[in-house]
């Protein structure tokens, strides 16, 4: 079974930076997709950044060019770095890990951690 263990969110200001980090345990395919997705009140939840155990990265239009994702596939982790921070990108941010190289696949959430940027 694959948990995910998220730390990194808090409080900062407009313009700011946070990393966020996600690591991964458990029964790991070693292809899969790691990624982030955040939530705001009364909105859907959104993607914002994944990236394959090969590397390749997709970004949400909102995140483009202030957003960086990146993984250390040895210790199954994955990172997020947001910089110039707006506060609409307040929102729960949620760790998500998937794959259907292994029988069976799987989809995996984590709990989520809160960023909130103030103005």
């Amino acid at each position: 079974q694959v948990q995910l263990v998220e730390s990194g969110g808090g409080l900062v200001r407009a313009g700011g930076s946070l990393i966020l980090s996600c690591a991964a345990t458990g029964t790991i395919s070693s292809i899969n997709a790691m990624g982030w997705y955040r939530q705001a009140p009364g909105k859907q939840r959104e993607l914002v950044a994944t990236i394959t155990s090969g590397g390749s990265r997709i970004y949400g239009d909102s995140v483009k060019g202030r957003f960086t994702i990146s993984r250390d596939n040895a210790k199954n982790t994955v990172y997020l770095q947001m910089n110039s921070l707006k506060p609409e990108d307040t929102a729960v941010y949620y760790c998500n890990t998937y794959s259907i190289a292994r029988t069976p696949p799987y989809n995996v959430w984590g709990q989520g951690t809160q960023v909130t940027v103030s103005s």
